[in-house]
Parts: C-alpha cells; sequence; structure tokens
C-alpha cells in the first residue's frame, strides 16, 4: 500500500509538475488561473532595509516598485501620502 501511494505522487509530480492530492485532477492551467485570481498582499525574499532619511528622498517611482512588490497598489495618492504609508509599514517605532 505505501509503495504504491509513493508511485502514485511521484507519477502525478512527474506528469503534472506538481503533487495531485487526493486523487484530484489538477491542470496546469487551472492552477495558473488561481494564481491569478489570488492577489494581495505578497512577501518578497528579502525586507526592505531602508531608513527613514532614505524613505524621505526616495523617489516616487521607488515607492511604486517597492509597495508593488508587496502587492500594495495605491492610485490616485500624493507622493507625500505614499512616503508617510511606506514609513509607517516598514520602519519599526523606534525608527520613526
Amino acid at each position: 500500500m505505501g509503495l504504491s501511494s509513493l508511485l502514485h505522487y511521484a507519477w502525478s509530480v512527474i506528469l503534472l509538475g506538481q503533487p495531485n492530492y487526493g486523487g484530484l485532477n489538477a491542470s496546469n492551467s487551472d492552477s495558473k488561473e488561481k494564481q491569478k485570481a489570488s492577489s494581495g498582499f505578497q512577501m518578497p525574499l528579502h525586507y526592505p532595509r531602508y531608513q527613514k532619511v532614505d524613505y524621505e528622498k526616495m523617489e516616487e517611482w521607488r515607492l511604486d516598485l517597492l509597495l508593488q512588490q508587496y502587492g500594495l497598489l495605491f492610485n490616485g495618492l500624493s507622493l507625500e501620502e505614499k512616503r508617510y504609508y511606506v514609513m509607517g509599514t516598514f520602519l519599526w517605532p523606534c525608527q520613526l
């Protein structure tokens, strides 16, 4: 029984490129649609290591890129509002 489930798992990984749990048929197109549908907060690999001075001097395009990396998009905010939000989000209270 254990060997057959191991072979089933390995076969589903080889064919589908991902594990197939519970015998569910999942295609790559279904998983891609789920990835596109899930939006919102994303956690990049590294936490930003800027200081307050860096955020105060940062250009708007760089702030937009930083927010986009975390899945946070703000349309219609001014540059100062974006800076205030980014500093409040990524700086520890002792750094403010």
